[in-house]
Order: C-alpha cells, then sequence, then structure tokens
C-alpha cells in the first residue's frame, strides 16, 4: 500500500476510536478531540518518527505553559485594557518561541501548536488560567488531550509504516 493511502487507512480508523474514546468511554473526563488531532498533527510535522514523539510533545507542552502563564496574567492585568492584553499576548508567545533555541523545544510550530489551543480553551470557556481541573481548566484539559493524541499519532505512525511496507 502506498504511504498516502496507509495514512488515509490508518489516521481516518484511529481518528474514528479516538473520537469515539473522547466522546463516549472518557465523555466524563471533557477531553477536547480537536486539541488531540493538534498534538497527532505536531506529531507528523516535526518528523513522524519515534524520535520525533518527545519533540513535538514536549514543544506542545511548552506552549500549553505559556498560554497558561498568559491566561493568568490577563486575569490579573486584563483590567487594564486591551493594549495590556496584547504585550501579554506578545510577550509570552515571545519568551516562549525563545525556547525553541534549546534542542529539546527546537520543534517552534509545535511550541504554537500547543499556546493556540490552551488560549482558545481559555477565551472560549470563559476559564481562568488558574483553573487546574480537568475538562474546565484550560492547562490540564489541552495538556491531556495533547497527550492522547501524541500517543495516538505514535501508534498511526506505526500501523503507516507496517502498511506502506
Amino acid at each position: 500500500m502506498n504511504l498516502v493511502t496507509s495514512l488515509a487507512v490508518v489516521i481516518g480508523g484511529l481518528g474514528a476510536l479516538a473520537t469515539w474514546l473522547f466522546l463516549g468511554p472518557l465523555a466524563g473526563l471533557h477531553l477536547q478531540i480537536w486539541a488531540a488531532f493538534i498534538a497527532w498533527a505536531s506529531y507528523f510535522a516535526t518528523g513522524g518518527t519515534p524520535a520525533d514523539l518527545p519533540k513535538s510533545l514536549i514543544a506542545n507542552l511548552w506552549g500549553v505553559g505559556w498560554a497558561t502563564t498568559a491566561l493568568i496574567s490577563v486575569g490579573i492585568f486584563g483590567h487594564l485594557g486591551v493594549p495590556v492584553i496584547a504585550l501579554i499576548v506578545g510577550v509570552t508567545v515571545c519568551l516562549m518561541i525563545l525556547g525553541g533555541q534549546l534542542p529539546l523545544l527546537g520543534a517552534v510550530p509545535a511550541l504554537v501548536f500547543g499556546y493556540a489551543p490552551t488560549a482558545a480553551f481559555g477565551l472560549l470557556t470563559s476559564a481562568a488560567g488558574t483553573d487546574i481541573h480537568l475538562g474546565t481548566g484550560p492547562a490540564t484539559t489541552i495538556a491531556a488531550s495533547m497527550i492522547v493524541g501524541a500517543a495516538f499519532a505514535y501508534a498511526s505512525g506505526r500501523l503507516v509504516g507496517m502498511l506502506a511496507k
């Protein structure tokens, strides 16, 4: 089977399984399937080999941490207005990307893949960055979802490798 067909079959099948798990048996955890798919794509964007799994996931989680810092800071200083909120986002994104100079965080797009869904979840749910409850807290919910997504990415990479031979 060629690579694209293998990818389609494996990711389609595992994507269906992941969606069923998130919306069925694991629904009580309130994990976010869209965040899992972002981590899944991040794995392949960083190379899609077993060695790329920690590089992708650690970078994702670094982004989650900086977005959480931004959400907490906006909760404290957001009353000062849009210019301050914009400054908070600018500073946290700058610091996050500066981390990309470290070899373990060198997958800069993967950093953003962690930051963006965390910030989005916090803004869409009005959840403070200090909320650490799974299902409502941006950091815990997105980090857990991305960890599961990375596991599915790894599994799909292995299965695609077997089918594409």
